[in-house]
């Protein structure tokens, strides 16, 4: 397999802008017309996202070991699409008559075998991953809304019971669909531990122009039924060879939600052993009615183990600490040997990552997840490929 051509080839297809995954979406819509109700009605999102999928793929397709897990991640998460292998088939096909359509003279036939052989160990990676998850677990959840509390203006926590109990560390995320807002799903973190009776909490922001935020935010009502995918993600978890670290978690907006489900685990297993690590958290929000949990961290604030430093950064006469977080992080400083979090909107983790690198603090104990879009993550079994937007985090606002 020639995988600079691949690459090459990809990269000549992929500056062609829209016109790409248009005759794709195109091409499979018509030769299959039983796939499209699997797709968002508005498809805009979902073809912005087929270009990040197939490049980032491409990229490693030399080095497939690197990704294999994610591939196969990939697959059990379609399950919730009812994916069957023929639907794969339809997208390589799709896949193989742009390529050909758009590299001309190009498509030669060392190349489409290339190509198709790509395609295939992808396609088959993920088939039996779903195969394999289908013996030990069902497809979706149904998460029956048990709560829904308006913390502000924008921002709401939803309780959430799923059937049957839905597996999950503390730093996962689960996609997420609403009733109302049907085949499109955002991926949201649980900010609680794992609980006795199962119960997830959310945290959801409005984010502008959002449908799915929207919907969850100002429509959703006690009674009405989630439908939930398997945990995925594992960036911003805790392994084993943390135990013991000092923590520093730096949240923007409602990207506190991952770190919130570590501090219910720490202070769980601080009352029944009374040991913890040291944990500072510092939580940021454009306006002080954003710090939406800030009474509960507060009290928390009185635990030996645990400091809280509320930023905001768009009100002057906010009598803390103000600007940019992470600005503020590194004016604090961090001890050599502590494990950061950074959770937020992509402009905030990538500000307050930067800071944290010039400052010192090594890549090995920088955790984050960055992603294309924080709403509205119309995730379909798009091109059966890895989508650098379909990571999962929780829906945020960046403390800007």
């Amino acid at each position: 397999m020639d995988t600079a051509a691949l690459k090459h080839t990809w990269s000549l297809a992929e500056s062609l802008g829209d016109e790409v995954p248009l005759f794709f979406y195109s091409h499979l819509f018509y030769t299959h017309p039983e796939i499209r109700s699997m797709f968002p009605v508005a498809m805009a999102t979902q073809r912005d996202r087929l270009v990040g999928a197939l490049g980032r793929i491409v990229s490693k397709v030399d080095q497939l070991d690197e990704v294999v897990a994610f591939i196969q991640q990939l697959g059990r998460d379609h399950r919730r699409f009812e994916v069957i292998a023929e639907h794969y088939d339809a997208v390589g096909l799709s896949l193989l008559t742009t390529l050909k359509h758009f590299l001309g003279e190009l498509w030669t036939a060392e190349l489409a075998a290339d190509w198709a052989a790509a395609y295939g160990v992808i396609a088959t990676t993920m088939v039996q991953a779903a195969e394999e998850s289908e013996r030990t677990s069902p497809a979706s959840w149904a998460g029956h809304v048990t709560a829904v509390e308006r913390r502000s203006m924008d921002v709401a926590v939803v309780h959430v019971r799923p059937e049957p109990d839905l597996p999950f560390e503390p730093g996962q995320s689960f996609a997420v669909e609403s009733p109302y807002t049907p085949r499109m799903w955002r991926y949201l973190s649980p900010a609680n531990a794992p609980r006795a009776d199962g119960s997830l909490e959310f945290h959801v922001q409005l984010v502008p122009g959002g449908q799915v935020s929207a919907a969850i935010v100002r429509q959703l009502q006690v009674g009405d039924v989630l439908r939930l995918g398997a945990a995925v993600g594992n960036e911003l978890t805790l392994r084993e060879e943390d135990h013991g670290r000092d923590l520093v978690l730096v949240a923007g907006g409602t990207g506190f939600a991952p770190l919130r489900a570590h501090l219910e685990r720490i202070d769980h297993e601080w009352q029944a052993t009374g040991y913890a690590p040291n944990v500072r958290l510092f939580h940021g929000a454009r306006v002080p009615w954003n710090l939406y949990e800030h009474p509960l961290l507060q009290r928390l604030n009185a635990r030996p183990w645990f400091t809280y430093t509320p930023v905001v950064s768009e009100d002057p006469s906010y009598p803390g600490r103000t600007g940019l977080i992470g600005d503020v992080v590194v004016a604090d400083g961090v001890a050599p040997g502590s494990l950061v979090m950074v959770c937020g909107s992509q402009s905030m983790v990538q500000h307050t990552v930067a800071r944290l690198r010039a400052y010192g603090v090594p890549a090995s104990d920088l955790r984050f997840e960055l992603f294309a879009r924080l709403d509205d993550v119309g995730t379909a079994p798009h091109t059966g490929l890895p989508d650098p937007a379909s990571q999962p985090t929780a829906a945020m606002e960046s403390p800007r």
